[in-house]
């Protein structure tokens, strides 16, 4: 190749030569620091001191709440190119400046403080804003001393790189919180919906406590904001409370777990839940940053709680005891880290209990669900188990029923022919032996259209009593319609209209029985009419209103009489009324010389 090939593939190539010249990630662990107050704008001029990051400055200025600027540089040589800035650590809220300009700002710098330590920073910042040579970084950072304010380490280079370490920071310190969190929220919800269907049962509503409020502490690592408290020491004191609660309902869990209780135990626990719940509300000032005592005393609940389970499960050596006491020996092992990390003895930005807790979430999900299926197959057993004794009890006493059946069949039909022999012998029996006395008393004219006459109201109640109990089921309107007739027929015969009006009659049977007392009534009511009321009209009308049946029959004859009107003295008004007693009314009647009212109302089902 010639020489001015040569230079023609180093043109081609130059730019791919460039970008893999491009600046390396290096990551920055030394700044230095200088306290501020609150409002200050800018850094101050003086008083700056190296530091090595990350740094926690509650050791250094252990009465300082306010601000402290961290001031970093670090060498560009290629200006041409954005770099990736990654600022892992701010707690508790801070600015950040590239050569003296803002490029990241938290909303709170100043109460309610944001909570910025929840996740790392990352900016890609222009080459605009670049300089050849020194570069420098100032981070305003606003804390309070009670919750370990400080600054961590800085990364630039190339953005994928750069942006690549973002990603697993944010998702050992941000993301998989917000995971153990929602899992929490699940499974609570989950176990508390189990424990609603299965009260007696308080594994389920001790863990579904213990992991909702274990939910709302585990919201301190996510959360950017202290809302809904107004201050850090709100929000500082309530996830204490939190803590502590979630301490004690685990331990109580644990102990139904195992079938166990503790009531002294178990009623000191519930008090110092109660009294960190009311003092978080309460006092949040004073609690906020004297939070350790209530953590320390959550945390001894929990080891107290753990340590007897894992006890108990060396001991039974049940399957379900093993698994769940597995689960638990990492994170117990991996909480003296984060204990060690929230009082000062170890330094660094991440705690590692929430890597573990979705181990134990699982393995708690997994004996809970044992624990259920357990109980769910014991229930089966039982179940068939009674299907079996319910079964007998079943042949037993459908063998009693059929017996019984039979017994009161027979019964019925006694009944039946009973009933039948009673209105035999009130109806058509009365009619028979008045027609026989009339006979025998009845002068030597008489004639043979009386006795005709006589003869034809025996058929007729004869009739009546064949209509009403020959068939078990009857419509009531296909029972009225033959003594309808009669009846009409009857009346006609005097010059009396009867007009009939029957509504909403359709389907209704009051069986044999009813049926007979109902028609036997209508038929007494207006053989009276035909007899004595001389009229020129009467109007009947029955129809079915809801549930009941309502009679109305009107004539406009002379009215009933208080001495010599038959339909006043004798049987046949009081017949009436224990007819209608038994339909499940009671009779009204009410007369004038303008006429008769007969009223009645009873239910359609006795």
């Amino acid at each position: 190749m010639t020489l001015r090939g040569w230079v023609v593939l180093l043109c081609l190539l130059w730019p791919w030569l460039a970008n893999a010249q491009a600046l390396p990630a290096i990551t920055i662990d030394r700044a230095e620091a200088a306290r501020s107050d609150w409002e200050a704008a800018a850094p101050p001029t003086d008083s700056w001191e190296a530091v090595q990051l990350v740094d926690f400055w509650d050791a250094r200025w252990p009465d300082h709440d306010g601000v402290v600027w961290y001031r970093l540089k670090w060498q560009q040589a290629d200006t041409r190119q954005p770099v990736g800035l990654l600022v892992n650590y701010i707690c508790l809220s801070g600015a950040i400046y590239v050569n003296g300009n803002l490029v990241a700002r938290d909303p709170g710098l100043v109460e309610p403080l944001s909570r910025a330590w929840v996740a790392p920073y990352y900016q890609l910042i222009p080459a605009a804003l670049l300089r050849q040579g020194e570069n420098t970084l100032l981070v305003r950072v606003s804390g309070l001393v009670a919750y370990q304010p400080g600054f961590g380490t800085v990364t630039v280079g190339e953005p994928a790189a750069v942006q690549a370490l973002y990603r697993q920071e944010r998702f050992a310190r941000h993301d998989i919180k917000l995971i153990n969190v929602a899992m929490s929220v699940v499974m609570g919800g989950l176990f508390l919906m189990l424990w609603l269907f299965r009260r007696q049962d308080s594994v389920y509503g001790w863990f579904a406590l213990s992991e909702l409020a274990g939910s709302l502490y585990g919201a301190n690592y996510i959360v950017s904001s202290p809302w809904p408290f107004s201050t850090t020491d709100g929000w500082q004191a309530f996830v204490a409370a939190m803590y502590l609660v979630t301490g004690a309902s685990y331990t109580l869990f644990l102990f139904r777990y195992a079938e166990k209780r503790f009531p002294r135990i178990e009623a000191m626990m519930a008090l110092a839940s109660v009294i960190a719940v009311s003092t978080a509300l309460l006092a949040p000032a004073w609690m906020g940053p004297a939070r350790t005592p209530w953590i320390v005393l959550g945390g001894l609940f929990f080891y107290a709680g753990i340590g007897y389970f894992l006890v108990q499960a060396w001991r039974r050596r049940r399957i379900d005891f093993l698994v769940l006491a597995a689960c638990l020996l990492l994170p117990v092992l991996v909480s003296f880290y984060d204990f060690a990390l929230f009082f000062g003895w170890v330094h660094s930005d991440t705690y590692l209990l929430s890597l573990t807790s979705v181990l134990t979430l699982i393995g708690i999900g997994f004996v809970l669900s044992h624990r259920f299926v357990t109980a769910m197959r014991r229930i089966e057993g039982f179940n068939q188990e009674l299907q079996r004794e319910v079964s007998a009890a079943t042949s037993r006493l459908s063998e009693t029923l059929t017996q019984q059946h039979a017994l009161e069949l027979a019964h019925g039909r006694a009944g039946e022919r009973l009933q039948l022999v009673r209105d035999l012998h009130d109806g058509f029996g009365g009619t028979l032996v008045g027609a026989i006395a009339q006979l025998e008393n009845a002068p030597e004219e008489t004639t043979k259209a009386q006795i005709v006459g006589t003869l034809k109201e025996m058929r007729d109640d004869l009739r009546l009593v064949i209509d009403s109990t020959a068939r078990e089921h009857a419509a009531l309107a296909a029972q009225l319609a033959p003594l309808r007739h009669r009846l009409g027929r009857l009346l006609e015969t005097a010059d009396i209209d009867s007009r009939w009006q029957l509504e909403g009659l359709d389907g209704i049977e009051l069986g044999p029985a009813r049926s007979l007392d109902l028609m036997r009534l209508l038929q007494e009511a207006l053989t009276n009419v035909f007899k004595h009321s001389r009229a020129r009209q009467v109007s009947v009308r029955l129809a079915r209103t809801d549930d009941r049946l309502r009679l109305h029959i009107e004539d406009d004859g002379q009215g009933l009489r208080e001495e010599g009107d038959t339909r006043m003295r004798g049987a046949g008004l009081g017949s009436m009324r224990a007819r209608a007693r038994r339909l499940g009314g009671q009779l009204h009647i009410d007369s004038d010389t303008g006429g008769t009212r007969l009223q009645l109302e009873f239910p359609v089902l006795a």
